[in-house]
Formats: structure tokens, sequence, C-alpha cells
């Protein structure tokens, strides 16, 4: 049995709180590997990415680099239409055997929109999900629908093999940084030593992102 996780996120740019979270992921779950996979076309956006497509998984593979257990995944880049998660899992699950475990996460407040994303209960057939809270988080606020799952799916022990529709709760230290944020301080022209890997960092100065965000 293996336990494969599933990080998916627009990365625009791929910051060292990503690069945190997915770490944190693999080992509070003891995750066999943890695929990163940029979106595409993110349908939940107002307006698309500002690097493209190519770009933005050039970013995750130098920000994993020497990372054990973390691999970039192309594959919503290469489908070339809207980054559906649910279709993502289907994919993905059709590519293990049936004893592997699949975990896929998402944040608490992805957790808060659940019930409008593109055929989301069928997520619970395919995968468990690994929710990464903030501090505040409140669970009274959810939509019923959510709220149900929510109660009824959580578990705290995995010494042992755990079936899919599961919900774990990651809570995390919170780091005050933001892909919007970062944009905001390469247009000004600012330091964002610290907040993005080194390697990255030089790619986007080496290709000139972000300077008009």
């Amino acid at each position: 049995m293996r336990r494969i996780g599933l990080y998916g996120g627009t990365f625009d740019p791929f910051h060292c709180a990503h690069l945190r979270l997915a770490c944190a992921l693999r080992d509070e779950l003891k995750l066999d590997e943890v695929r990163l996979v940029p979106a595409g076309l993110p349908y939940h956006r107002d307006h698309g990415p500002h690097a493209s497509a190519s770009q933005r998984l050039d970013m995750v593979r130098l920000a994993i680099a020497g990372e054990p257990g973390l691999i970039a995944d192309d594959r919503e880049i290469r489908r070339g239409k809207n980054a559906y998660t649910v279709e993502t899992l289907e994919e993905l699950r059709s590519e293990l055997t049936p004893q592997d475990e699949l975990w896929c996460l998402i944040g608490g407040d992805s957790l808060a929109r659940l019930a409008s994303w593109h055929r989301w209960q069928a997520i619970f057939t395919l995968a468990n999900l690994a929710v990464a809270l903030r501090p505040g988080f409140d669970p009274a606020h959810l939509a019923p629908a959510i709220s149900a799952q929510w109660q009824a799916r959580q578990v705290s022990d995995f010494s042992k093999r755990t079936p899919s529709g599961t919900i774990r709760a990651l809570t995390l230290a919170p780091v005050d940084v933001s892909a919007t944020d970062i944009r905001a301080r390469l247009a000004a022209g600012a330091d964002v030593s610290g907040l993005v890997p080194a390697a990255v960092l030089d790619y986007i100065r080496a290709q000139q992102l972000y300077r008009n965000t």
C-alpha cells in the first residue's frame, strides 16, 4: 500500500508557504509522495494567472528540487481545459492500485466553498481530504452540506489503512505570506527574499515576471 498526496494550486508564484505546506502534508500523513499540480486553467479565479502555465510549472520544479517525495505533476497543464479537482483525482486514482491511499490537500477557505466545486460529492469516493486550517477556523460557519461531511468523516488514527472519504485536519502555525502580496511586492521592486525559495526568485528575475502586476 502506498499513500499518495495531491496538492493543486495556481502557484503564481510558488512561495515558501506552499513548500512548507507540501512538506507538512508529506510528513504528518507519512505519504510516500506528494504530487504538486499547477492548475492549467483555474476556473474559480476572476482572471487568469500572471505567469504562464509552463513558468508556474518551472517554479514548482525549482522549489521542490532535493525534497524527498515531492513531485511536480503537469497533468492539468497538459489537459488544456478547466482544472476540475475531481477529474484530476479520477485520473490519478486510475493510475493507482485499489490498495493505495489518495489524499487531496485543500485549505480551510476551499473547504468552506467545497459545495460550489464541480461534482464535489464524488471527491469523497476517490480520495481522503487533508484540510490545512488557519487559527480561528470555525466549523460552525460551514454550509450545512459541508458541515455534515466535516462532522461525519474526521479521523485521527492513521496507523492503519484509511478508506476514501476520510477528512483529516492539519493545523499549522500561520505564515503571513500570499502570492498576491508577493506579486505586489515584486511589482513595486520590494525585496521578497525569505518569502520565495531562492531558486524561484532567481527564475522570476531572469524571466522578468510580475513587473507590471
